[in-house]
């Protein structure tokens, strides 16, 4: 695959952003495109290494050495079906995935991996650039209808795998347009929402039916959904917040990231009616929660013009080099650095925050930290402070990216489908069935709290199993058989 030499001719080159002081003036991607030839060269980067463990990194098994192969020879529809067979929207893992497959790269044992992401995100947009990328109904209708509730990456690949196979499929959104957490919740500098919308629109012209700002369960109730279609699959994410339960969590200037950022999608979208502005300008922000949430908000509050911005992470700080703990082809828990932290915040490990502090007026004016470390006890791992490290940081905005704990579970609760102790649904990965017949779950509602790329992958792998349900067998495929031969 690839050139035979190459790995040992070209080094690693990564997409470059534009200045930080030219980006943060607005919301827009920035990246700068890199040359065909250059991507060429990381094509030929891989290996032929025989067994290429990428595969067993990727949730969705996608056929790496294949569609590099195709790269380097500048093959690029080739690539772009190669890349579809397996992962039906590469616009969204190519921008937004941490690229489990490269940390499971052969190459990546002793040398830097392949850049997977960038080449997977360069072949589908020469997908779109050159309108390879078209409608493809499906010849023929099985006359069965399914209901997918929620419009996110889960939900939309299952509802273009469902459709291919003829089933009508309506797709139900409680928010006023498509995309779920992809439109309000990362921020568009990440993710232009323009990406989702061409991809829409390709999807409505296969047949899908979108009906948004409809929320099941309240609009209309889950037992008469599922006593209109044949087939139900619950793709509502994980959606519950995780709260920080301490003294003066409830003063104003404490936010969650959720509110945060879904409303500044909706500001850069031209949404004049946002109820109360939520802004970090000419705010001291500090931003709680060390993951990729808590990176968003980082890069829109200083988008907003903060006069700082602070980060804090309750974990210590991980290393550069891979953990010895941690081993090759496992994914590793080191620093990461993000575009967002290179444009200017003062990041914090081992830090919890023990109280918001307010005027008295009710607003947020600072809040109490204190220094912690990890103390294995007994084979477990136990968060201890350290006596006398309080320090109070002044703060007018503090932003929780703290992750979710679970799902929502009005619609759980009206059709009577089992859940777990953390309000996931109960759906097991050999047939995504929940305990109601016809009812299925796909993606963080039933997983928790994860990656887009296990989104799309559970949605395929749920619409598999819809499809036997209905018609006694199924042609979709599961993980890494590659789909059917379209773009």
């Amino acid at each position: 695959m690839g050139k035979i030499t190459g790995f040992l001719e070209f080094e690693r080159e990564i997409e470059q952003y534009q200045p930080v002081k030219d980006r943060i003036k607005g919301y827009k991607e920035f990246t700068v495109e890199m040359p065909e030839k250059e991507l060429k060269n990381q094509g030929a980067r891989c290996m032929d290494c025989g067994i290429p463990f990428c595969h067993s990194g990727c949730p969705l098994g996608n056929l790496i050495p294949d569609f590099n192969d195709a790269v380097y020879r500048g093959k690029w529809e080739k690539a772009a079906k190669i890349l579809h067979s397996t992962n039906n929207f590469p616009e969204f893992t190519g921008r937004l995935c941490p690229a489990p497959c490269e940390e499971a790269c052969v190459l990546g044992i002793n040398e830097n991996p392949i850049t997977i992401e960038n080449i997977e995100k360069n072949i589908v947009e020469q997908a779109f650039k050159n309108g390879w990328i078209t409608a493809n109904p499906p010849k023929e209708r099985t006359g069965k209808t399914v209901a997918i509730i929620g419009s996110g990456p889960a939900g939309l690949a299952t509802a273009q795998q469902l459709n291919r196979v003829g089933h009508l499929v309506t797709v139900f959104e409680r928010d006023e347009k498509v995309g779920g957490l992809l439109r309000y919740g990362i921020p568009d500098f990440k993710l232009e929402k323009q990406v989702i919308d061409r991809r829409v629109a390709v999807l409505e012209e296969e047949g899908i039916i979108f009906k948004t700002k409809t929320a099941i369960g309240k609009d209309i109730k889950a037992d008469q959904l599922k006593a209109d279609f044949d087939a139900v699959v619950l793709c509502t994410g994980a959606t519950v917040r995780r709260n920080l339960p301490v003294k003066g969590s409830d003063l104003k200037g404490v936010v969650q990231a959720m509110d945060f950022l879904p409303q500044n999608n909706r500001r850069v979208d031209g949404v004049k009616d946002l109820g109360e502005e939520i802004l970090a300008t000419n705010k001291d922000v500090i931003v709680i929660g060390g993951g990729d949430t808590g990176s968003d908000c980082i890069g829109t509050s200083v988008r907003h013009g903060a006069t700082s911005v602070t980060n804090f992470e309750i974990m210590g700080k991980g290393t550069l080099a891979r953990p010895a703990h941690q081993p090759w082809p496992f994914w590793p828990m080191r620093l990461r650095t993000s575009s967002s932290h290179q444009e200017g915040v003062d990041r914090n490990w081992s830090i919890s925050t023990k109280e918001f502090l307010g005027d008295k007026n009710g607003n947020l004016i600072g809040l109490i930290t204190i220094e912690v470390e990890w103390v294995k006890e007994n084979g477990r791992f136990t968060l201890k402070e350290i006596e006398g490290t309080e320090k109070e940081w002044k703060c007018e905005l503090a932003l929780l990216a703290l992750g979710f704990t679970g799902s929502e579970t009005t619609i759980a609760e009206q059709l009577g489908i089992d859940m777990d102790a953390r309000t996931n649904i109960k759906a097991t990965e050999e047939n995504y069935k929940t305990n109601i017949k016809g009812v299925f779950a796909a993606g963080d509602t039933r997983r928790g709290q994860s990656l887009i790329v296990w989104a799309i992958a559970e949605g395929r792998q749920a619409a598999h199993h819809v499809d036997t349900y209905l018609m006694g067998a199924s042609n979709l495929p599961l993980k890494g058989e590659g789909d059917l031969p379209r773009i």
